[in-house]
C-alpha cells in the first residue's frame, strides 16, 4: 500500500492500494472515532459499493446510511446539494459525525461541499471509485457544485480527513473511465515529470498502477501544500482546464471531463507557441480526444464564466516543453486570440 501524507490546513494520509474498499470503516476509524457515517453517493456507484461500504464501516463500529443522487454531471446543482442537507438533517446527523464521499468526482465534489456547509462545516473521508477522482479531485480540498454561469461556481475549501483509493476498483473500471483518468495523469507529467508523461504515453503505467496513482498524488499534494488557497502556485494545476472547461461546456457536459482537459491540455499547448505533436500523440496513445469541435470564439465566450477569472484579468498555464509550464495573467480580452491560436485558427 502506498500512503501520501498531506499538511494543509488539515493533516491526513491519501492510501492507495488493493483491496482498500472492504477496510473504509477499519481505515476511517483510524482519523475518526465511529459515529454516525453519511455516506453520499450517485445511484451508479450506490448499486456497486453502496453495500459493501456501509458493511465495512458498520463493522468498524460506525452507523451507516446512504443516499445516493442520480449520476452525471448534469445533477451537480445547489438543488441536489440542497436535497443533501435536508437528508443530513433528516438522518439526525450532527457536525460532530463523519460524511463519507463515495464515487467519482460529481459525488466526490457533492458531499464534499455539504461537509463544508451542513453545521458549518464537519468531517469527511473521501472514497474515490474512478481513476480522476483517485488523483486529482479527492485530492486538496476543492469542494463544489455547478450553477448555470460556470463548472464548479459554488464551492468551499474543506480538507478530508482521509482519502482512500481502492486499486482494485481502478482497475476494474471500463475502459472511457481509465481514459478520464488518464487525462490529469497526463497533466501532471506535462506540469512536473517527463518520465511520468513517457509511462502514460507509453502504456507503461498501467503495469503500476499503485505507484503511479501515488507519484499523481504526490505532485498535486506539493501545489497544494504550497498554496493550499489557489492564489499562487496551486494555479498551476489548472493547465489544460480553462480551455478544456470551456470545451465541455459548449458540449453541454456531453464530452466528459478527461475529454475536455485533454483537448485543453492541446490547445495551452498550440496557444502557448509549442510544438504540440508530443501532447497530441500522448493524448492519441491514451485514447483521448485532440482537436476541439467548437469554434475559438464561442469557447473563448464559455470561458468568460471561468471562476479563475480575476475581474478583467484571467490567468493561464502554459506549457513551455514536457516537464516545463508557466502562469500568465492576461486581459480579458485577449482571451479569444488564445482561444484561437489553441483551435488552429490562427497561426
Amino acid at each position: 500500500m502506498e500512503r501520501v501524507h498531506i499538511k494543509a490546513s488539515g493533516e491526513y494520509d491519501v492510501l492507495i492500494g488493493p483491496g482498500l474498499l472492504a477496510r473504509v470503516g477499519e481505515m476511517a476509524a483510524r482519523a475518526v472515532k465511529p459515529c454516525k457515517a453519511a455516506v453520499i453517493t450517485d445511484d451508479t456507484v450506490a448499486g456497486l459499493y453502496g453495500n459493501a461500504v456501509q458493511h465495512s464501516l458498520r463493522a468498524a463500529g460506525f452507523s451507516p446510511c446512504l443516499w445516493a443522487f442520480p449520476h452525471g454531471e448534469q445533477h451537480k446543482t445547489m438543488d441536489t446539494l440542497a436535497q443533501a442537507l435536508e437528508w443530513l438533517c433528516a438522518m439526525e446527523i450532527s457536525r460532530s459525525d463523519l460524511v463519507v464521499a463515495l464515487g467519482g468526482g460529481v459525488p466526490g465534489d457533492l458531499a464534499g461541499f455539504a461537509a463544508a456547509v451542513f453545521g458549518r462545516g464537519m468531517r469527511f473521508v473521501q472514497v474515490p471509485t474512478t481513476l480522476l477522482a483517485a488523483v486529482d479531485s479527492s485530492v486538496g480540498g476543492k469542494t463544489a457544485v455547478d450553477l448555470r454561469g460556470g463548472k464548479n461556481m459554488a464551492g468551499a475549501f474543506h480538507q478530508p480527513e482521509m482519502v482512500i483509493c481502492d486499486t482494485d476498483v481502478m482497475a476494474a473500471l471500463p475502459d472511457e473511465l481509465i481514459r478520464d483518468g488518464s487525462a490529469e495523469m497526463l497533466k501532471y507529467g506535462i506540469l512536473d515529470d517527463p518520465a511520468l508523461f513517457e509511462a502514460m504515453r507509453s502504456g507503461a503505467w498501467k503495469n503500476e498502477m499503485e505507484k503511479t496513482i501515488a507519484r499523481c498524488v504526490a505532485i498535486k499534494r506539493d501545489y497544494v501544500m504550497a498554496d493550499e488557497r489557489d492564489m499562487g502556485r496551486r494555479q498551476f494545476l489548472n493547465l489544460g482546464h480553462t480551455f478544456g472547461h470551456a470545451v465541455e461546456k459548449c458540449s453541454g457536459f456531453v464530452l466528459t471531463h478527461g475529454q475536455g482537459v485533454a483537448i485543453g491540455l492541446v490547445m495551452a499547448a498550440r496557444a502557448a507557441g509549442m510544438d504540440a505533436v508530443g501532447i497530441e500523440s500522448a493524448c492519441a496513445a491514451c485514447g483521448l480526444p485532440v482537436t476541439s469541435p467548437y469554434p475559438a470564439d464561442r469557447l473563448a465566450s464559455a470561458a468568460l464564466h471561468d471562476k479563475k477569472r480575476r475581474g478583467g484579468k484571467i490567468t493561464l498555464v502554459l506549457p513551455e516543453a514536457i516537464g516545463k509550464c508557466r502562469l500568465q495573467t492576461i486581459d480579458i480580452k485577449e482571451l479569444p486570440g488564445y482561444f484561437a491560436r489553441g483551435t488552429g485558427e490562427t497561426p
